[in-house]
């Protein structure tokens, strides 16, 4: 497991971790989480938040809360029960995995604040991704929802027929009809300091979710935003020319690490969340 650190400035920094298996990882930040809870009770320290970018082996995680029936069926791939909130999920490589270690008090957040924060960076990006690729020409976009946690696509809505009401009440606007979800989220909380965090589907292979009902949701179609925007695959393997206008891994990567950072710095403020 390659393990990189590097500060972001003097109050957040990031960590990156390859080729991680769950189980080491979780103990690993829920020891640096107890760590820091110490130093701020027993010291008054307050230590630098983290963003850990996680690209996890494969394996189904189950949140605290979740239920086994969930799981629908077993496969050769781990299933382990952890602390986060949530239903049963997947993370394997493909996916962009973020956990965020901040310390909320000192930030000013409530847990909803930190939702709304990390349900809107992911939006974000995946907006801007998209605007700049042929699936602006189709109407996509990303919004969350309002009576689920996580990100979901969007398209307009075609204009419905005089005898047929095609509205849903869990759709961002009147005028759009859900696609599928692309990103999830649960954390933790523990004495004003979150863990675990998001999970953003780029170039995975989905056929991981069939497994499961994701999040639990039944029959909830997950997505992936190579099958949106032109992403690289294996870029050392390809010709430069021909992958000059797609995405890489990386690139998302480092979008969403710049949000994130510039909400963490107070220089992008939460958009009004629509009442339920």
């Amino acid at each position: 497991m390659e393990n990189i650190t590097q500060p972001l400035n003097e109050t957040l920094i990031t960590k990156y971790l390859s080729a991680a298996d769950y189980n080491p990882t979780h103990d690993a930040m829920l020891e640096r989480t107890l760590e820091r809870i110490a130093l701020k009770k027993e010291q008054d320290i307050r230590t630098p938040d983290e963003l850990w970018i996680v690209d996890h082996n494969d394996v189904y995680t189950l949140g605290q809360a979740g239920k086994e029936e969930h799981i629908l069926q077993r496969t050769d791939t781990p299933i382990i029960k952890t602390d986060r909130g949530g239903q049963v999920t997947w993370h394997g490589h493909g996916q962009l995995v973020v956990y965020w270690l901040f310390d909320l008090h000192s930030l000013g957040w409530s847990v909803r604040n930190l939702v709304s924060h990390a349900e809107q960076a992911i939006e974000d990006v995946i907006n801007e991704c998209l605007q700049d690729s042929e699936a602006s020409s189709n109407n996509i976009s990303a919004h969350a929802r309002r009576d689920a946690p996580g990100v979901y696509l969007y398209a307009d809505m075609p204009e419905p027929d005089s005898n047929t009401d095609m509205q849903t009440n869990d759709t961002p606007d009147d005028d759009k009809i859900m696609l599928g979800k692309m990103a999830s989220l649960g954390f933790k909380i523990k004495h004003g300091f979150s863990y675990h965090g998001i999970a953003v589907n780029l170039n995975c292979d989905l056929s991981a979710f069939n497994a499961i009902n994701p999040c639990g949701y039944a029959g909830m179609q997950m997505l992936r935003l190579s099958d949106f925007v032109t992403m690289q695959k294996a870029p050392s393997a390809q010709d430069t020319q021909q992958i000059s206008n797609a995405l890489s891994y990386e690139q998302v990567t480092q979008k969403l690490i710049d949000n994130i950072a510039k909400r963490h710095a107070g220089l992008i403020e939460l958009r009004a969340i629509a009442p339920k």
